[in-house]
């Protein structure tokens, strides 16, 4: 319990500390969201206007307690230069079941692709298919996702036109619809990780199948399936699901290139308009709400390994 609490303060901590850095990384990146509303040739006196309005005229630290002030509460501000100025928090709500169903989607085919992938290389080890499946690993390792995304599209949806090439239907709408048209970007995305995880499955496996309390195992005669269920599987979860946690931050790198490629309306491709548009508070909610998952998922995979292994619940 001791130890779960220390993490959820280093958490917070940590939400703090990022959200400092995404505020002024902001400000000192080039650009004014008051040229790109108002053009270039925008009267001096319609620039301070607008600076004025939205509070960017304000010390830095004046505006950044502003903001954090409001985010504690919820309240993300307005938009600056997308979508007319409407409240950030409602434009952020409508956006991230979308990237979230993607970035959930892509992560269980990894984790099933990587169970399946490294728990038959494991128990084949040294054999051909071993060989063969760890070659496939190290190469999805190298595949980059926005180009494996094209390769999906050029097979999958142009030459054998099983799945659409370009945008998405909402699970909101249609659940089969959702899942037809978002099985191409989500594979394009676990691709990767599941190369990842297989990887380091079949090494965690292979680790704890030769430790004490497996020989045990055996030794009392306990059938094969509840050895490996039980005695294997179980010890080598816990190095798999840490990795799991550190790959979301991929993950949410991949939704945001792969959101683009498809022309999905998602969390990601709202934050490269907003980047485009030097809109600001947008950005930087944007920023924030993919650090707010990284750090609820590393939260979460913490929790998890502490149950997994007895050891650390001490």
């Amino acid at each position: 319990m001791g130890r779960l609490l220390r993490q959820a303060g280093l958490t917070a901590a940590t939400l703090l500390a990022g959200a400092l850095l995404v505020f002024f990384a902001m400000k000192a990146a080039p650009g004014d969201p008051a040229l790109s509303v108002l053009g270039e040739n925008a009267r001096p006196e319609l620039v301070a206007a607008f600076r004025q309005l939205h509070g960017l005229d304000l010390p830095l630290w004046e505006q950044f307690l502003r903001w954090i002030g409001g985010a504690v509460q919820g309240d993300l501000g307005r938009t600056l230069t997308l979508a007319g100025g409407v409240p950030v928090s409602g434009l952020i709500a409508s956006r991230l079941p979308v990237t979230a169903f993607i970035g959930l989607y892509a992560l269980l085919l990894a984790v099933a692709i990587s169970l399946v992938v490294g728990t038959t290389a494991a128990l084949h080890r040294g054999r051909p298919l071993d060989t063969v499946l760890t070659s496939v690993a190290v190469l999805g390792v190298s595949m980059p996702d926005f180009w494996l995304g094209y390769v999906l599209v050029f097979f999958l949806a142009l030459n054998f036109p099983i799945f659409p090439s370009y945008g998405f239907t909402s699970p909101m709408v249609s659940v089969p619809g959702a899942l037809l048209s978002g099985f191409l970007p989500a594979l394009a995305i676990a691709a990767p990780m599941a190369a990842v995880f297989s990887r380091v499955l079949r090494a965690a496996l292979l680790e704890v199948m030769h430790r004490p309390h497996v020989q045990v195992a055996r030794s009392l005669g306990h059938g094969g399936a509840f050895i490996f269920v039980h005695a294997i599987l179980r010890n080598a979860l816990i190095p798999y699901v840490t990795v799991i946690g550190l790959q979301v931050r991929y993950l949410l790198g991949g939704v945001v290139v792969i959101e683009r490629v498809f022309g999905i309306p998602g969390l990601g491709s709202l934050m490269v308009d907003a980047a485009f548009g030097r809109d600001y508070p947008l950005i930087q909610a944007c920023a924030l709400t993919f650090l707010v998952i990284v750090l609820a998922t590393n939260l979460l995979v913490d929790m998890v390994c502490t149950r997994l292994d007895p050891k650390a619940r001490t």
